[in-house]
C-alpha cells in the first residue's frame, strides 16, 4: 500500500501539471511548488525563534484553525507560527496573514520533502487542521518526537480508516500524538480501530463564529446602504451554479419583498452572470456600486473575497451553497448570527449541519419547489423565524469552548 501511495502522488502532481494551462487553481498549485523547498529553507535559514507548525488544507481549515493558533500564540509570545496550505484556495487568500510569521504551500508528502521540509522547520509542535493525513510527514515527526496533534477531527464509519484492508491508514492515524475529535461517534470510531490517544474536543469552529459575531462589526457602507430601508435580508453564501436552478424562482419570487445579497464562492464571469441573469436589470455588482443608488437594486452581488462572515450580520435569512455539488459550505458562520439556514442536499459530512436539521434551524431542499415551500412559514410567520434564532444561537454558544480544551491538554502534555 505504501508503494501505491508513493506512486500515486507524484502522478497527481504530474496530472496538476499537465491540465495548468487549462484550469487557473491547478496552475497556483504549480506555480506555488515550483522551488518551493528551497524558498523554505532560505527563509528559515536565520530563524532562531521556537516554530509551531499548523496546517490547514484549505480556507475553512483555516477558519477553523484560527482561534488555537491565536490562543497558541497568545500563551506563547515568543513563538512563532509557520502556516502552510495544500490548496491555492487557502493560501492565496492567507498569504499575508500577520497571524503567522511564515506562510507557505505543503510540499509534495513524499520522504524526502518530509525530511528536508522539517529540517527547515524545526517545529517544537504540529498541528493538523481537521485532516490532511500525510504518510511521510506524519511518520518523519513521529521520528523525530516532534509532538503532533489533529484538531477537529471529524470520521465516518465507510473511511478507509474503519475497513478490514485499512490497515496503512490505521498506521497514518496511529503516528499522532493526540486525535481530537468533533464527536463521540469519531472517538468510538478511532477507539475501536486501536487509535486510543483520542479526546473529545469538539469543534474549534465554533470559537471562530462566536467571536466573529460578538466582535465590533466591520465598517460596509456600502452594505449600509443596500439594506437601509429595513427590508428583511436573504443572504446566499457561496453559491455554485448547480444552487442556482434552486434559487432562481426564489429570487424571482420575493424580488419585491426581499433584498439578497449573493456572494459565490468562486469570483468570474460565468458565475456572476449567472446571477445577474436570474433577475436581469435588479443585480449590482459590490465593484461598481454607489451608495447613492445601490438601493434601486434587489441583488447585490459580491464580486469579492473575504466579507462573507461579515455579511451575515445583515441578514435575516441565509442559503449555503456547495450542498448540490461536492458538499455544504460553512454553515456556522451564518447560524452564529440566528439566520435560519437552506442549502441542498448534500449534507451528511457535516455534523453541524445534521444538528441544525434536526433542531428545526436548517432546512435541506432538493429543488426549487421544495426550497419555497421551506421558506415560505419563516417569512410569513415571524415568531417562527425568531424561534429559529433562538434555537441556533443557543447552539452554536453551548458548542463552543473547543479550543480551551485543547489548549489546557497542550500546556499539560506538550509546551512548557
Amino acid at each position: 500500500m505504501l508503494f501505491l501511495y508513493s506512486i500515486a502522488l507524484p502522478l497527481y502532481a504530474l496530472l496538476l501539471r499537465l491540465v495548468a494551462p487549462f484550469v487557473p487553481k491547478a496552475a497556483q498549485w504549480v506555480e506555488g511548488r515550483r522551488g518551493l523547498l528551497a524558498h523554505i529553507q532560505e527563509t528559515l535559514r536565520n530563524e532562531t525563534a521556537p516554530l509551531a507548525w499548523f496546517h490547514c488544507a484549505s480556507l475553512g481549515e483555516f477558519e477553523q484553525g484560527r482561534p488555537l493558533i491565536e490562543a497558541y500564540t497568545a500563551r506563547h509570545p515568543g513563538h512563532k507560527i509557520v502556516l502552510t496550505f495544500f490548496s491555492p484556495s487557502g493560501y492565496e487568500v492567507r498569504k499575508n496573514w500577520p497571524g503567522a510569521a511564515y506562510v507557505f504551500y505543503l510540499p509534495l508528502d513524499t520522504a524526502e520533502n518530509a525530511r528536508t521540509f522539517l529540517d527547515a522547520v524545526r517545529p517544537e509542535l504540529a498541528v493538523f487542521v481537521k485532516y490532511e493525513f500525510w504518510y511521510h510527514f506524519l511518520t518523519e515527526l513521529q521520528r523525530r518526537r516532534v509532538p503532533t496533534i489533529c484538531v477537529s477531527a471529524i470520521f465516518r464509519p465507510e473511511q478507509s480508516f474503519f475497513q478490514p484492508w485499512g490497515g496503512f491508514f490505521r498506521r497514518i492515524l496511529s503516528r499522532f500524538t493526540h486525535i481530537f475529535t468533533q464527536n463521540q461517534t469519531s472517538a468510538d470510531l478511532l477507539r475501536q480501530a486501536g487509535i486510543t490517544r483520542v479526546s473529545v474536543a469538539g469543534d474549534t469552529r465554533f470559537d471562530t463564529v462566536v467571536r466573529t459575531a460578538s466582535a465590533p462589526p466591520r465598517a460596509l457602507p456600502l452594505v449600509d446602504a443596500f439594506t437601509d430601508d429595513w427590508c428583511p435580508v436573504f443572504i446566499v453564501g457561496s453559491s455554485w451554479p448547480e444552487d442556482m436552478p434552486a434559487l432562481t424562482p426564489l429570487l424571482q419570487q420575493y424580488a419585491d419583498q426581499l433584498r439578497f445579497i449573493v456572494a459565490p464562492h468562486e469570483i468570474n464571469e460565468h458565475n456572476l452572470r449567472l446571477v445577474e441573469e436570474a433577475l436581469p436589470g435588479r443585480v449590482v455588482r459590490y465593484s461598481r456600486a454607489e451608495a447613492a443608488t445601490i438601493a434601486d437594486s434587489r441583488v447585490l452581488l459580491m464580486d469579492n473575497v473575504g466579507l462573507l462572515s461579515q455579511l451575515y450580520r445583515f441578514g435575516h435569512y441565509a442559503y449555503i451553497g456547495g450542498a448540490f455539488g461536492k458538499g455544504l459550505h460553512n454553515t456556522l458562520e451564518a447560524a452564529a448570527f440566528g439566520l435560519p439556514l437552506f442549502f441542498g442536499p448534500t449534507y451528511y459530512k457535516f455534523q453541524e449541519a445534521q444538528d441544525l436539521v434536526e433542531l428545526g434551524c436548517a432546512f435541506p431542499i432538493s429543488s426549487a419547489d421544495e426550497l419555497l415551500t421551506a421558506f415560505g412559514p419563516l417569512f410569513h410567520r415571524e415568531e417562527a423565524r425568531l424561534t429559529v434564532q433562538d434555537l441556533s444561537l443557543d447552539y452554536v454558544h453551548d458548542h463552543s469552548g473547543a479550543t480551551g480544551k485543547i489548549m489546557s491538554w497542550l500546556d499539560g502534555n506538550v509546551v512548557s
